[in-house]
């Protein structure tokens, strides 16, 4: 990796920020690409320690006592330890032994994940009380999603090209730290990491296997494969794009099947639970309901629905119809944004979905302060909500979590107005300011365009 891109000389945030250290990075500086990657692991691991510490209150006694939600340190992890399929007994997530232990309803990847950690809590600390397996099972859990963290970090890192500190944005993200251990997004996160370095090598069996593995995590990178076809069709890439759905689906049905074979009414949990859940936490949907306007359970599905298909329209009008074929992860961002928008729940660890596509989306540091503390505001007002619900003495005001809720969906909007701009106007785009096309592209980068006619380009950061 050759002539990198340094923050502090193209970032206007970053170069502000520099004049109190020094000045911006001088142009002798050429470290190598390794000293980047360790940097950036180096900071990861440092994000993730602190995330630890910070659920440090509720680990002491393994969410069973008081003061978990004032002290911002929830976790689904143990909950669900004591409470789904027969974890606890180091067996599947997906049984049902007995009334108190209902089927995980997570994708089968997560569930894979849960029971083989709880299997190995079941080896190593068998002979503990719950309270003490329960803190085990955690402190194994967290070992495996900061792995993840740091693959995330690599993988990102890698596929950003000349840009490898755009990373960063990942890396030492507020979110991270506050989010990393609530549940078990991060393996989700990884792997769809790693089906974008897959597809910017040109390697689409792979990205396909990934993403189907990603898809079997969290069902959110499902959404991808829209953008992904629309702008190979625009380019005329429909065969890589054949591959990659093939591999997906192929993953997907393999790592489904097992599940689905031994534990029927386990798999089906998932999705029946996400047809008949109510609006929930985080979403549009629960604020307005708190708020007097109730919708109806059945309106709400159609509703949501509704409005994420009508914003994936204005993302397919994009990919087809813009001046110039946008980039692969611009238009990543704008769908899981819409998804997680319209979506008729937010839980606080779904902003790890976007913020690993944020560097590769729209790699500036004021959109991501904008985002972030929108997010931040989020979490501390979710978790006092929920402390408000169960202590009504405390007085918890309810315009709390309906305005933050209606500030992070203005954060997000704010990254996609910035993105929709960069797409109209290429010369702004960061990645493009230098007149590349798709860096972490693939098959897309330097592809035919179908409505574009090349021009010098223009070269102004915004």
């Amino acid at each position: 990796m050759t002539d990198l891109v340094w923050p502090s000389r193209e970032d206007p945030v970053v170069v502000a920020a520099s004049e109190g250290l020094g000045g911006p990075a001088g142009r002798r500086i050429r470290p190598g690409s390794s000293r980047v990657m360790a940097a950036l692991l180096i900071l990861t691991t440092l994000v993730c320690a602190l995330g630890l510490l910070a659920k440090q209150p509720c680990r002491a006694e393994a969410w069973t006592g008081e003061g978990i939600y004032p002290h911002l340190c929830y976790s689904d992890i143990a909950f669900l330890y004591r409470s789904r399929g027969d974890v606890v007994n180091g067996g599947s997530p997906y049984a049902s032994p007995d009334v108190e232990h209902q089927a995980l309803e997570y994708p089968v990847l997560s569930g894979l994940v849960i029971g083989v950690v709880g299997w190995v809590t079941h080896v190593v600390a068998g002979d503990q009380n719950e309270t003490d397996r329960s803190r085990t099972f955690f402190d194994l859990t967290v070992l495996v999603l900061a792995a993840c963290a740091l693959a995330s970090t690599w993988l990102i890192t890698r596929t950003a090209g000349r840009r490898p500190w755009d990373a960063a944005m990942f890396a030492v993200a507020p979110s991270l730290l506050l989010a990393a251990y609530i549940n078990w997004d991060l393996p989700a996160v990884a792997l769809t990491a790693g089906f974008g370095l897959a597809w910017a090598r040109r390697r689409p069996w792979l990205a396909g296997v990934l993403l189907g593995l990603a898809i079997a995590a969290k069902f959110y990178p499902l959404v991808l494969l829209g953008p992904l076809f629309l702008l190979c069709f625009r380019s005329g890439q429909l065969r890589p794009f054949a591959r990659v759905l093939a591999a997906t689906a192929a993953s997907w049905f393999v790592v489904n099947l097992p599940v689905r074979l031994l534990w029927p009414d386990g798999w089906r949990s998932f999705y029946t639970l996400s047809q008949n859940r109510e609006a929930g936490f985080g979403s549009p949907w629960y604020a307005l309901d708190r708020s007097g306007f109730y919708i109806p359970q059945d309106s709400l599905n159609s509703i949501a629905l509704g409005l994420f298909v009508v914003l994936c329209l204005g993302i397919a009008g994009l990919a087809l119809f813009a001046p110039r074929r946008p980039r692969l992860w611009q238009l990543g961002f704008l769908v899981v944004a819409a998804f997680l928008i319209t979506n008729k729940v937010y839980s606080p660890q779904y902003v790890l979905w976007l913020l690993a596509l944020f560097p590769l989306a729209r790699p500036r540091w004021r959109d991501w302060m904008i985002w972030q503390l929108g997010e931040v505001v989020y979490f501390v007002a979710v978790w006092w909500h929920l402390e408000g619900l169960s202590n009504p003495d405390l007085g918890v005001p309810e315009w709390t979590h309906t305005g933050a809720t209606f500030l992070r969906i203005l954060t997000t909007l704010w990254v996609c107005g910035m993105i929709v701009r960069d797409i109209f106007r290429p010369e702004l785009d960061p990645v493009r300011a230098n007149g590349a096309d798709d860096p972490a592209g693939g098959f897309l980068d330097g592809a035919l365009d179908k409505r574009h006619t090349p021009a010098r380009p223009v070269p102004v950061a915004g």
